[in-house]
């Protein structure tokens, strides 16, 4: 039994993962690494971290059948959380250098190229949290480590009452585009909160209290 909540990295064979998994320990989990069907739907919060191109990583996912998991997960209204490219494959579609890959369509709308003069976007910027973030609670006024030439530069989820409205966050580089969303238990940056030092592991801490308090 472990007396920190326990956060499954989702792994389907992206790379980096490993800064991820020691900044979420850090940040107050028990991070575990695992392809484990049963881990990754039993834990209290899921990570799915995303480097390269939208295509290369939603063809690791579905052969790993990680796109079923995480749907599972949210059907059960179970915490995720996409990281990069994690958080781009969440919306509907994706297009990189004229390839359009169909995403996991979580959120409706394209990611596509920044209109930026210099790409990618490598390095540290601010980010404008929306009202009541509580992944950005005490870190309006940080900045955050970006490494990425697409993004998802439009919001289309029309949520209707009751349900609570999506907290949106935004960036710029060139032009605005979303760094993260809160939407009920689907979580998403952009930028890398593992790179991001101390506030990317407070923006970790702010995620992972949000857990609640059942462990494995």
């Amino acid at each position: 039994m472990s007396s920190r909540p326990v956060v499954a990295v989702l792994d389907y064979g992206s790379g980096n993962v490993h800064s991820a998994v020691k900044a979420l320990d850090a940040a107050g989990a028990d991070a575990r690494l695992t392809s484990d069907r049963a881990l990754v739907l039993d834990a209290d919060g899921l990570v799915v971290p995303g480097v390269g191109a939208f295509r290369a990583v939603m063809e690791a996912l579905r052969a790993s059948r990680g796109d079923e998991l995480i749907e599972r997960r949210l059907a059960g209204g179970r915490p995720v959380l996409g990281i990069c490219v994690g958080m781009q494959v969440l919306f509907e579609r994706g297009v990189e250098r004229g390839v359009d890959t169909e995403g996991l369509g979580e959120w409706p709308g394209v990611v596509t190229e920044l209109d930026a003069a210099v790409l990618p976007h490598m390095g540290w910027n601010t980010v404008q949290p929306g009202e009541g973030s509580r992944l950005f609670a005490g870190l309006e006024d940080e900045r955050f480590y970006f490494v990425h030439s697409y993004g998802a530069q439009k919001w289309l989820l029309d949520v209707q009452s009751p349900f609570p409205q999506p907290t949106l966050t935004w960036s710029t580089h060139g032009q605005p585009f979303l760094a993260a969303v809160e939407n009920g238990p689907l979580s998403a940056t952009q930028f890398h909160p593992e790179k991001s030092g101390d506030a990317g592991i407070r923006l970790l801490t702010n995620w992972i209290d949000g857990l609640g308090t059942a462990n494995l």
